[in-house]
């Protein structure tokens, strides 16, 4: 009996994904864990592997949005029969059937909490409705009466105030689907532009990394934060670094700057649990680990890799783990387990000469720490005027979870294991 691929669940609340294309075509050999298709969900896009072996009998989905469950193809022994329909009816279903309940049963709820006088203004009310629907001829509706939608579509509907009765589905069958909303908020009705030259303007539709970029960024611009800042001699970190580097055996990766850094941070991290922290709405959650997420500036967007139990690692075998996860982000192969369960998160732009900047939350995360670039300034020692390498770090913190008494303490922590390295290993 063919076997049917079904649209999994990658991350807790994810609903739907976007098929951007598939590595076998129908006909062709699959073999159980090769890769089948790209998926493209709200963090990553990634290659989704088989879970049988076979032949690729039939492709459901070829392209687009799918709802978690769906079927979207069939692998099964060459010339087998595959089931008729799009194997998905049965799971789409129960899942429109679960949101009229719900739906339903929030109406029965308004109804019982009306106040005396309101059932004649109801009426009417529906009447109006009624009318209006009859002459606009919205979207498809099944033959219930209700709107053909995905529930992610439902959701940011409700989300965003919009009456998904009255868009047009782009899906299979006037079906609405998320962008029909997204699209909804986001283009406003504009007068006929005047005449341009063709080129001139270049117009980018948001991808979902950058959609969830926009969202995440939103949120966390809504927390009330404060900034700290220091300037740290790195004269001993550069020396420890190049020692480091001339120990190197064939194949090992070199370490940078940025790598002990991980490490020192990852340190005071485990020292600092205050900062170490999650903001969780009604509740902080402190950790006894430092899973350190680096930023980096991906082709589809920035993307925050995270390095586990960088508390337990050697400064090399952060630098291994560094270069690999950063390689799989710029060629698009990170997998959702590489971006999940960051405690704290350090930005370096130190690489592009930025001397100093400030750094907004990756939520739930209660700090991040931006690092500048290295610089020979001038400063007193002992009395005497000398120069020294200064970079400076300005963290950022959730006042919701952290004081500023705990910043300050965990970035003067940070900033003595960098002068004293031998005090992190």
């Amino acid at each position: 009996m063919a076997t049917e691929v079904k649209l999994p669940r990658l991350g807790q609340g994810m609903e739907s994904g976007t098929i951007v294309k598939w590595l076998k075509g129908e006909g062709e050999p699959v073999k159980k864990r090769e890769p089948l298709y790209e998926l493209d969900t709200d963090k990553v896009t990634q290659e989704v592997e088989a879970e049988a072996d076979g032949v690729l009998l039939k492709i459901v989905v070829d392209s687009g949005e799918v709802e978690v469950g769906r079927t979207i193809a069939f692998i099964g022994s060459e010339g087998e029969d595959v089931p008729s329909g799009n194997g998905g009816a049965p799971a789409q279903a129960e899942a429109e059937s679960g949101e009229a309940a719900v739906e339903e049963q929030e109406e029965a709820e308004t109804e019982g909490a009306s106040a005396p006088g309101m059932d004649e203004q109801r009426a009417r009310g529906q009447e109006a409705a009624a009318a209006t629907a009859a002459a606009e001829q919205p979207a498809a509706v099944r033959g219930d009466g209700r709107v053909k939608a995905s529930p992610l579509a439902r959701r940011l509907a409700r989300e965003k105030g919009i009456d998904i009765a009255a868009l047009q589905g782009s899906g299979p069958e006037g079906r609405i689907i998320a962008e029909d909303v997204e699209h909804a908020t986001v283009a406003p009705p504009q007068a006929a532009p005047a005449a341009v030259e063709t080129g001139e303007v270049e117009q980018l539709e948001l991808t979902s990394t950058r959609k969830t970029i926009a969202r995440r960024l939103t949120e966390a611009w809504q927390a009330p934060v404060f900034q700290l800042t220091v300037s740290v001699d790195m004269t001993r970190a550069l020396e420890l670094r190049e020692r480091l580097v001339g120990r190197l055996r064939d194949g090992e990766t070199k370490p940078t700057v940025g790598d002990l850094l991980t490490k020192v941070a990852a340190a005071a991290l485990v020292r600092h649990p205050a900062v170490n922290a999650h903001f969780a709405g009604d509740r902080i959650l402190r950790f006894p680990y430092a899973h350190v997420g680096i930023a980096v500036a991906a082709p589809q967007g920035l993307v925050v890799p995270v390095i586990r139990d960088a508390e337990r690692r050697t400064i090399q075998e952060i630098a291994a783990a560094r270069a690999d996860v950063v390689g799989r982000a710029r060629d698009g192969k990170l997998q959702l387990s590489d971006l999940e369960d960051g405690t704290f998160t350090i930005s370096n732009l130190g690489m592009f000469g930025i001397e100093q900047f400030v750094a907004v939350l990756n939520p739930p995360q209660a700090a991040i720490l931006a690092v500048g670039s290295t610089v020979e300034q001038p400063v007193v020692r002992e009395g005497q005027v000398v120069v020294r390498p200064l970079m400076s770090m300005t963290i950022t913190c959730d006042h919701r979870a952290v004081d500023g008494a705990d910043g300050a303490e965990f970035l003067r922590t940070v900033k003595e294991l960098l002068e004293e390295p031998a005090l992190a290993l």
